[in-house]
């Protein structure tokens, strides 16, 4: 008997790829159980295929198929937005745990150091990279006063934006933009992306505004401090570039931004990193690897659940 789960990586693109090999070296309740894709020459599915992972370019319904699918408990979808509803609708009927890397959003989002551990769904959805840098922030603030307004502005290096994330431009500023209200507790919401050209490539870099009620600098810069301490704890690479910028806002300034109506407040920029770990993508790619580093983090603790309840299919078959 393994005190494993089984997984199966929809997408062997960039993401997927990275996810596998995080999956292989750093899960401690997951490995994986297969790969796949729509394309036979996809570079994805031929690493997967040489590391003696089985793949199927045959898309869900290819998986649906393989050997292996009664013992799988979770799949990432890491493919694109209008795809991800039919791949949960053939998954649901499994009783599959999907975890969705595209902003399909069909679950409830997710942002493991903030809400993982409360959430219970067959479905959850990990936002977007832009979601996962910020909105961790966002609710480091909310926890000591009222965020009116909450802008992010996330700012990526064009190679390493692939079709998926090209194709779902808009769902990524609508998805983003809702989890800042739900997830991050933002009143009002608001999310831009930069595809940044400069070669070389830069890092990740994410700027965040909030408007917000009067409230305590120390308090803000600590628990501002804490929440990153937890986002580091499966990102490495993620950090402030400065302490926390605070200006202090008066009615007739307040009048001019989406605060209006607020008598007294404060403006807070904070600046954000976001170094990837170089598994497989480059390190400037902090975008896809906190995606990556997010997804498997949730779905560690969603197999863990899965074998504490008795749930889990592959332990099951082989128990059997």
């Amino acid at each position: 008997m393994t005190d494993k789960v089984k997984v199966a990586i929809i997408g062997p693109g960039n993401i997927g790829t990275d996810l596998m090999i995080k999956v292989q070296h750093n899960a401690q309740y997951l490995e994986m159980g297969a790969m796949v894709g729509v394309d036979p020459k996809s570079q994805g599915l031929a690493r997967a295929a040489k590391w003696g992972i089985p793949v199927t370019a045959e898309g869900i319904e290819g998986l649906l198929k393989m050997a292996v699918f009664p013992e799988i408990d979770i799949v990432f979808d890491a493919t694109s937005a209008g795809a991800h509803p039919h791949h949960n609708a053939e998954l649901q009927k499994h009783g599959i745990q999907v975890v969705d890397l595209t902003p399909a959003a069909i679950g409830p989002y997710v942002v493991p150091a903030i809400n993982l551990e409360q959430v219970e769904a067959s479905n959850i959805n990990m936002v977007t990279c832009g979601g996962q840098a910020t909105i961790p922030l966002v609710a480091a603030v909310s926890q000591v006063t009222t965020v009116h307004y909450a802008e992010i502005v996330a700012s990526i290096a064009s190679l390493s934006a692939g079709p998926g994330t090209r194709a779902n431009i808009d769902e990524f500023t609508e998805t983003t933009r809702q989890a800042i209200e739900q997830v991050g507790g933002a009143k009002r919401g608001k999310a831009i992306i930069i595809l940044n050209p400069a070669e070389p490539p830069l890092m990740m870099r994410d700027t965040i505004y909030l408007l917000t009620e009067p409230a305590d600098q120390d308090l803000l810069r600590q628990r501002i401090a804490e929440m990153v301490e937890r986002v580091q704890q499966y990102v490495p690479g993620y950090r402030l570039k400065q302490q926390a910028q605070f200006d202090e806002m008066n009615e007739q300034q307040l009048a001019l931004t989406p605060a209006k109506g607020l008598t007294r407040g404060l403006k807070i920029t904070l600046l954000i990193e976001v170094e990837g770990a170089a598994h497989y993508l480059p390190a400037y790619a902090g975008n896809l690897d906190i995606m990556t580093s997010a997804a498997m983090a949730s779905a560690d603790v969603l197999a863990r659940r899965r074998i504490a309840s008795g749930i889990a299919r592959g332990i099951k078959e082989q128990q059997s």
